[in-house]
C-alpha cells in the first residue's frame, strides 16, 4: 500500500518504475521524475490500462476512487476504458458544438475556402461576432427561436433592420450546416420569418444633376481631411466600381502600361474577374496615389493598420464630412450617378453601360450565349466619361442632358 510519505520519497531510475497500490492500481515513475496513475485491468479476456492522471495533481485518496469505480463498472460489465473515452469525446463534442465553434467552421468551410470575396468574408465575421456576443456559448442543438429573436430584437431596438434581416440569414445558414454535420436537428431562424420589422428597401442615394455633381467635384478636389480619402472619392467617381471593390483595391491588380484595373473573380459580386480601362485623369490619380501608398498591398490604406483597407464606412464618413447627408449622396451612389448620366447621353448602347457597371444579363438565355466584353467601346466611353466630369468640375452648371435627370438606383 502507498502513502503520501512514501509517494514523495520515491526516486526516478534510469527506466520507468511501477509502484503497486494493489487491485491493478499503481504508479509509474518516469526517469523525467513524473509520477502517473495507472491501472491494469482485464475485460473480456483482454489485458488493459487506464489512466488517472498525475501525482500530486490526482491525489492518492482521488486515485483510488477512481480505480475503486472502475471496478464497479468492470463488476457491471461495462469497459470503463470505454466509458472514458466516450466522457472524453462529449467533452470535446461540446466544445466543437457551441454556435461560435460551429459559426467559425461554417465560415471557414463555406466563405473562405470557397473564395468569397474579401467584402462578404469581412460582413460574415461582423455578423458572427454580433450572433456570438448573444448566444455564442451556447450548445446549437440547445438554441430555441425565441432566445435567437431576442438576440435579434436588441439589434432591432436601435433601428438596424437590415442588420436583423442578414442576421437570421446568416443565423439559418449555420444551423443548416450543423444540421448537415450533426451537430443540431432544426433550424430554429427559419421560425423567425416575419417575426421582426422588415428592411424598407431603398435605393442609393446619388448626386445625378449637372450642377450637382460639378459641385459634388469640386467638393472631392477640397477635400482636406486625408489625401487618400480625396483620391479614393476622385477615383470612384472616374470608376464607378462597387465600394468594397474599390476599398480592397490592390497595387499587383494595376497595369499602368495597359492602363487596365483587372479585379479578380472573388472579389466581384457576380463571381466573374472584371478588367476596368483607366482613363487618363485615372491614371494620374493613380500616379499621385503610388508615391503614398505605392510600396505596400493595397491602394487606399487604412491609417491605423497599414496592411489592411480602409474601413467599410470611410467612403460614406468623408461624404459625411464634406455635408452630404445619407439621402443626399453615398458612395455606391456614384454607380447610379455614371449609369443615369451616361444613359441620357445616348452615346453607348445599354449592353457597352451594363457590362461597365459589371451588371449580369437578366435574362438567362441571352447570358449564355452573349459573352461579349465591348472593350474598345467601353475604353471610349470610361475616357469621355472621365472627360465629362472635367467639364463638369470646370464649369459647374451645364446644358441640362435630352432627357430629364431622374433618381434611380443603378440595380447593382
Amino acid at each position: 500500500m502507498l502513502t503520501d510519505t512514501k509517494i514523495r520519497n520515491l526516486k526516478p531510475g534510469s527506466k520507468p518504475v511501477k509502484v503497486s497500490d494493489g487491485g491493478g492500481l499503481h504508479l509509474l515513475i518516469q526517469p523525467s521524475g513524473s509520477k502517473l496513475w495507472r491501472m491494469a485491468y482485464r475485460f473480456q479476456g483482454k489485458q488493459r490500462t487506464l489512466a488517472f492522471g498525475s501525482y500530486p495533481a490526482v491525489t492518492l485518496t482521488a486515485a483510488r476512487d477512481r480505480r475503486d469505480d472502475s471496478k464497479r463498472q468492470i463488476r457491471a460489465g461495462e469497459d470503463p476504458g470505454r466509458i472514458i473515452k466516450a466522457e472524453k469525446q462529449a467533452v470535446i463534442a461540446a466544445k466543437t458544438s457551441t454556435f461560435s465553434a460551429v459559426a467559425d467552421e461554417w465560415l471557414e468551410r463555406k466563405v473562405i475556402k470557397e473564395k468569397k470575396s474579401e467584402s462578404t468574408i469581412s460582413r460574415a465575421r461582423w455578423l458572427i461576432r454580433i450572433l456570438s456576443d448573444a448566444i455564442g456559448d451556447r450548445q446549437l442543438s440547445e438554441i430555441e427561436a425565441p432566445e435567437l429573436l431576442d438576440a435579434l430584437r436588441k439589434v432591432e431596438a436601435d433601428g438596424r433592420h437590415e442588420t436583423v434581416a442578414r442576421l437570421r440569414a446568416i443565423a439559418s445558414q449555420i444551423f443548416r450546416y450543423g444540421i448537415a454535420t450533426g451537430r443540431c436537428k432544426r433550424d430554429p431562424a427559419s421560425d423567425l420569418r416575419g417575426a421582426t420589422t422588415a428592411p424598407v428597401s431603398t435605393p442609393h442615394a446619388a448626386i445625378i444633376d449637372p450642377a450637382g455633381i460639378g459641385k459634388l467635384l469640386r467638393g472631392i478636389d477640397s477635400y482636406e481631411h486625408s489625401t487618400v480619402m480625396r483620391l479614393a472619392l476622385r477615383l470612384l467617381a472616374l470608376v464607378f466600381v462597387r465600394p468594397s471593390e474599390l476599398r480592397f483595391a490592390e497595387w499587383r491588380e494595376i497595369d499602368a502600361t495597359a492602363a487596365v484595373w483587372s479585379i479578380p473573380a472573388q472579389r466581384m459580386k457576380m463571381r466573374s474577374p472584371h478588367r476596368n480601362p483607366l482613363a487618363r485623369q485615372a491614371m494620374e490619380v493613380l500616379n499621385e496615389l503610388r508615391s503614398i501608398s505605392g510600396d505596400g498591398k493595397y491602394l487606399f490604406p487604412s491609417r491605423v493598420k497599414a496592411d489592411r483597407p480602409i474601413s467599410e464606412n470611410a467612403l460614406n464618413d468623408a461624404l459625411r464630412r464634406m455635408g452630404y447627408a445619407h439621402d443626399e449622396m453615398t458612395a455606391h451612389g456614384f454607380r447610379a450617378m455614371a449609369s443615369t448620366t451616361l444613359n441620357e447621353m445616348n452615346r453607348w448602347p445599354v449592353d457597352v453601360i451594363e457590362r461597365q457597371l459589371a451588371h449580369q444579363e437578366r435574362n438567362a438565355v441571352r447570358r449564355v450565349y452573349n459573352r461579349a466584353t465591348h472593350w474598345p467601346e467601353r475604353v471610349a466611353m470610361m475616357q469621355a466619361w472621365a472627360d465629362h466630369l472635367d467639364e463638369l468640375r470646370a464649369l459647374g452648371k451645364v446644358v441640362e442632358m435630352p432627357k430629364q435627370a431622374s433618381r434611380r438606383n443603378s440595380g447593382a
